[in-house]
């Protein structure tokens, strides 16, 4: 077996690159959630206090929208806003996410991929340099945004992989 990045020839060659991070990050972390039921992805850990599969779903769609529209140097239109939800709630901390399924989920996250696979297919190799926001007033480049898409989504598939172990851990207790 041979893995391996897949660039989009339609791309430039670095942005292309790039792409294909967030690409094949997203790929694993959709294999990694398959198959999981609600109780599973609404699980928030033997102490109930962690962010649950569904919550750190709808949470790296938020924040993969959020980086499309800094990349088109847009406002969030109201209408994702009103799918989405925000990053953020008011206790600063990641929305609650009850009753929806994964297939839901992962229909919208898929709808912020295309976007953000659109976007990619417009930038250039040296657009990768141009700042934009990133948050309480500093900048990053195009560049360094993509590639934290992907970083990102590692992260909560470390948290998504340990929430799984949790559950199957308690489960198993419960039998």
């Amino acid at each position: 077996m041979l893995f391996d990045l897949k660039p989009n020839k339609n791309m430039d060659q670095i942005t292309g690159l790039l792409h294909a991070t967030v690409s094949d990050t997203y790929l694993r972390l959709k294999d990694l959630v398959k198959g999981m039921t609600q109780g599973e992805i609404e699980y928030t850990g033997p102490n109930r206090d962690l962010n649950s599969t569904a919550q750190l779903l709808r949470h790296l769609a938020v924040v993969d929208l959020h980086w499309v529209y800094r990349f088109k140097g847009e406002p969030i239109m109201e209408e994702h806003k009103q799918i989405y939800g925000p990053m953020l709630d008011e206790n600063g901390r990641i929305p609650l996410v009850k009753g929806v399924s994964l297939e839901q989920l992962l229909h919208e996250y898929d709808q912020v991929q295309q976007m953000f696979e659109a976007i990619c297919m417009e930038l250039t190799d040296s657009d990768l340099n141009r700042r934009v926001y990133y948050e309480n007033g500093a900048e990053a480049t195009t560049r360094w945004g993509i590639w934290h898409i992907a970083d990102h989504s590692r992260y909560h598939q470390a948290n998504i992989k340990q929430l799984k172990l949790m559950y199957t851990k308690e489960a198993e207790q419960l039998t």
